[in-house]
């Protein structure tokens, strides 16, 4: 999962970092100080050993003062329809197929239309996440 940015956080937030989970595995990216804007332009790899199951994203805030970290809001990842557009018959398909789009809706954190497409031989679904949870945000990434 290629963690782009993020857009508009929580003022107040600014010291944040994006924590992915998925079963009992966990992964998270480096802090960026003093940034509503903030861009990790980092690579977390997870290991899918159930498409069913959900992932999970959560951008935090640094509290440098107690140990415990604030929550500036959380989506769901829904993996499903990229591991289903996988299974493609990937060689009859030229470069920059575009297999599915997704529209945003209440079963899923979109808040842009998304696209899953076949690029260099991989197939790809960049998607920005509404953050639940929160009074605003949004984080860009990759699959």
């Amino acid at each position: 999962i290629w963690v782009k940015r993020g857009i508009n956080l929580v003022v107040g937030g600014g010291d944040p970092y994006v924590v992915i989970t998925m079963g009992d595995q966990s992964v998270e990216t480096r802090i960026v100080t003093n940034d509503v804007h903030p861009i990790w332009d980092e690579v977390l790899t997870i290991y899918v050993l159930d498409p069913s199951r959900p992932v999970s994203l959560t951008v935090h805030d640094r509290n440098k003062l107690s140990n415990m970290d604030n929550k500036m809001g959380n989506a769901v990842i829904d993996i499903k329809p990229l591991v289903e557009a996988s299974w493609v018959h990937q060689n009859d398909l030229p470069n920059g197929t575009t297999i599915t789009r997704i529209l945003p809706s209440s079963s899923n954190c979109l808040s842009k239309e998304s696209f899953i497409v076949l690029k260099n031989g991989r197939v790809m679904q960049d998607m920005c996440l509404k953050l639940e949870n929160a009074e605003c945000g949004q984080v860009e990434l990759q699959l």
